[in-house]
């Protein structure tokens, strides 16, 4: 533990104009800070609209060594922006970011929760971040390559995009947009597939949405867009993403229902990619992995950590101890899954609700979710 290193909170806006110059050369020499969420533009964009944003400048003596932009809840740290932030960590050269665990005691709150972390941890459950990587001539030859390694999965992709022309009309792809009423629109569609799901509303808080609308204004290099895929006249699927650099992140992905025979998400993932490596794009990240389709898109990965440290001696909070009993409900076989599904349901609706009782309420629903898909968990309890 290096004891010499000290902590000073700051609002973003407090920080000076030395300070974002130390964060954009520290990004720069660090190959594991090259996603947009490490841009100092993102910090600054997120800090305008997150509740209870601030950035620990780590020091050592004199030195400023690292950045750490967070957000409280309460007495509970987590990232700036959480639940929408995908990869976090301490902004420093590779050679000197403290562990997650030193974090968590510098920062001195009752619990530092991380879903993405970078650097160095000594603590939590290992998580893979899956991307494309394309050569430095594009996209057809690494399309050569998947459709050669993932042949029967390529093909039925074109017969689909046949399918969907032959229905609906020429497919068109537009990259680059920034129309509220298109953003409106993913936000609309997100919230009936939560609302189907069960899953936590992360739109329902309000900041979340102006968050995306925000990254839409960026000018430069940094910024987010919308992709869309028509057929005809008809949108049929829409996705939100962040770019920076050669570094492109998908991050909101929809579609029309209706439509999911034709794969119009994935027809718009491919098109995306197509056009997005014109532009100078070479990494193409997904995000975490666990949906079917990615496998057959990418070739590479980075190791991330999810973790919950509590401060020693705290009791479990409300969220944690609701967590334990559902899960014990679920009986030893069942209850580790059981618990991760909730602990980061919990994470999603602390981050995004900081009214009390709209987190008590989030809890209930997510419960309910939980149990009415482990059936036999009210059974085994009996």
């Amino acid at each position: 533990m290096d004891r010499g290193l000290k902590v000073e909170m700051l609002a973003v806006e407090r920080l000076s104009a030395d300070h974002w110059q130390l964060w954009d050369a520290m990004r720069q020499a660090n190959p594991a800070l090259s996603s947009p969420y490490f841009r100092t533009e993102f910090t600054r964009i997120a800090a305008g609209v997150t509740p209870g944003a601030r950035v620990a400048v780590l020091h050592r003596g004199e030195e400023v060594v690292g950045f750490f932009p967070h957000q409280t809840r309460g007495g509970a740290i987590q990232p700036l922006a959480a639940p929408m932030n995908d990869y976090h960590g301490i902004i420093s050269h590779p050679d000197t970011a403290p562990t997650l665990a030193h974090v968590a005691e510098l920062l001195d709150g009752k619990r530092l929760n991380v879903s993405g972390w970078v650097g160095p941890c000594g603590a939590g459950e290992a998580r893979q971040a899956v991307m494309a990587v394309l050569p430095d001539e594009g996209f057809e030859p690494w399309y050569a390559e998947r459709r050669t390694a993932q042949g029967k999965y390529f093909k039925d992709k074109e017969r689909a995009r046949r399918s969907l022309e032959a229905e609906l009309g020429p497919v068109e792809v537009q990259l680059g947009l920034r129309d509220p009423e298109l953003l409106e629109r993913i936000i609309g569609l997100k919230r009936e597939q939560y609302r189907r799901s069960g899953l936590h509303d992360v739109f329902a808080c309000g900041w979340t949405g102006r968050l995306l609308q925000a990254l839409m204004q960026s000018e430069g290099d940094f910024g987010a867009s919308i992709a869309v895929l028509k057929a005809g006249d008809d949108i049929c699927a829409l996705e939100y993403s962040m770019h920076a650099d050669s570094h492109y992140h998908f991050w909101f992905p929809t579609y029309v229902p209706g439509l999911a025979r034709c794969s119009p998400g994935v027809l718009l993932s491919l098109e995306t990619m197509r056009q997005g490596s014109e532009l100078g794009y070479r990494v193409f990240d997904f995000g975490f992995g666990g949906e079917h389709y990615k496998k057959y898109f990418c070739n590479a990965s980075q190791s991330l950590r999810e973790a919950v440290i509590q401060k020693p001696g705290l009791t479990a909070t409300l969220g944690g101890a609701a967590l334990a009993t559902l899960g014990g409900l679920a009986g030893a076989g069942r209850a580790e899954a059981l618990r991760t599904s909730l602990r980061r349901r919990w994470a999603a609706i602390e981050a995004c609700e900081v009214d009390g009782l709209a987190r008590a309420r989030g809890l209930a629903v997510a419960a309910r979710s939980a149990l009415r898909k482990t059936p036999d968990i009210l059974t085994a309890s009996a």
